[in-house]
């Protein structure tokens, strides 16, 4: 499956909504038999369209109220300092993301943890299995828009 229709698309926007629908109300959503969502979904999901189906869970009520972007800046560039990093921020669970950038910044990380202590504990674990040139961070105060769906 290389490219998907407008159907597809439907489908996708309303799995974003909402994947623990019943095949019936997704099929009256967007005008298709159970059995024809079904396949669509199958072929969605086998051509990597569909990644994975998750649970959203309340961080505060985890207490992993607090959200931080860390701003990393490494003189390192190397194949493997670029592994070490990649291993190290993948085993740790409070960073839910990490992304190599352009311009001046060199890496950001976004993590969740309990509060400031958390985030301190996650820094020192950082910074003990992977050598960082300079880390900021900055702290979410209030959270405008978050999702997880993607504009079809």
């Amino acid at each position: 499956m290389e490219a998907i229709d407008h159907t597809d698309r439907r489908i996708l926007m309303q799995l974003q909504r909402d994947t623990d629908q019943s095949l019936e109300s997704l099929g009256a959503a967007v005008g298709l038999s159970r059995n024809a969502c079904w396949r669509r979904i199958r072929a969605l999901e086998t051509s990597g369209f569909i990644k994975g189906r998750v649970a959203l869970l309340d961080a505060d009520k985890l207490n992993l109220g607090l959200t931080v972007f860390m701003q990393v800046r490494t003189s390192a560039h190397a194949p493997d300092w670029l592994d070490s990093f990649s291993t190290a921020t993948r085993s740790m669970p409070e960073i839910t993301g990490v992304y190599r950038m352009s311009g001046e910044l060199d890496y950001l990380i976004r993590a969740k943890v309990a509060d400031m202590a958390g985030y301190d504990r996650l820094y020192q674990n950082l910074i003990r299995k992977v050598p960082l040139s300079d880390v900021s961070a900055s702290f979410v105060m209030e959270e405008i828009k978050e999702t997880t769906q993607l504009p079809l």
